[in-house]
């Protein structure tokens, strides 16, 4: 890929290619850089959205469903005009909108195994936007099984939650050391039954999309081992840690 940065580039770029921790160099590696976000719903959206406008240079996003009226309050790349279209052929033509030179590869289905694994290997960083637990449970196996740097975000009512995992680092934990299957629900982090307020999808997808970019560019603190918790109602953050389980598949 290309990383050449002309002067349209320097131009759109320039504030960030200012900043100190960024520069030439790093704005390059942003250029150069593969993500694929599954999920593109009220996380998905704001994720695709900033690192379209960071730059990134190629961008992966998957999802099998329609844009219906009850998205459209949360998920900020779609408007009535998109109202039972494709969300990731909507979503395309807003981001090629903001950044033309960011490639962008849909893929209109349901994530299965078959179909992530031929896909993963196209992809850097992975993304989980997803709202149920089988579906986070098979990104987490698969990026594990072939050593992606993944970010995961959940969200309910006014709260919201992140974990970024590298699976190169074999001391890190990974999403089955924190949840245990046999305890969980679907309920809470499925906006369909809890609800949601609009702006928490928006904030936690913009935390994920920063988190990528941060590791794309090798700056700041991580939270390989942590789990950072947003109450948003109350303005409570909590960055708890956690340790790898003895029987877990990450061993």
């Amino acid at each position: 890929m290309k990383s050449k940065l002309d002067r349209n580039r320097i131009e759109r770029f320039s504030r960030q290619i200012i900043l100190k921790d960024i520069g030439i160099v790093g704005q390059k590696k942003i250029i150069q850089s593969k993500v694929l976000i599954i999920g593109m719903g009220g996380l998905g959206c704001p994720v695709a959205e900033f690192l379209t406008r960071s730059g990134v240079g190629s961008l992966g996003i998957v999802d099998h469903d329609l844009v219906s009226l009850s998205n459209i309050h949360r998920q900020t790349l779609y408007d009535e005009k998109n109202l039972g279209k494709l969300k990731v052929k909507a979503a395309k033509k807003k981001l090629a909108a903001i950044n033309y030179k960011t490639k962008i590869d849909i893929y209109n289905f349901k994530l299965d195994k078959k179909k992530f694994t031929k896909i993963i290997k196209n992809y850097d960083y992975i993304v989980d936007g997803t709202d149920n637990f089988e579906t986070k449970f098979l990104i987490n196996d698969i990026s594990l099984k072939y050593k992606k740097f993944l970010v995961t975000g959940a969200i309910s009512k006014f709260d919201g939650h992140i974990f970024t995992f590298d699976f190169n680092n074999k001391k890190d934990p990974c999403l089955r050391c924190f949840y245990q299957e046999e305890t969980i629900s679907d309920d809470i982090i499925n906006c369909e039954y809890e609800g949601i307020l609009g702006t928490i999808a928006g904030i936690i997808g913009t935390m994920q999309a920063n988190e990528i970019l941060k590791k794309i560019l090798n700056i700041g603190k991580n939270l390989n081992g942590y789990i950072l918790i947003f109450d948003l109602l109350n303005l409570n953050f909590r960055k708890v840690k956690f340790d790898k389980r003895k029987k877990c598949i990450c061993n």
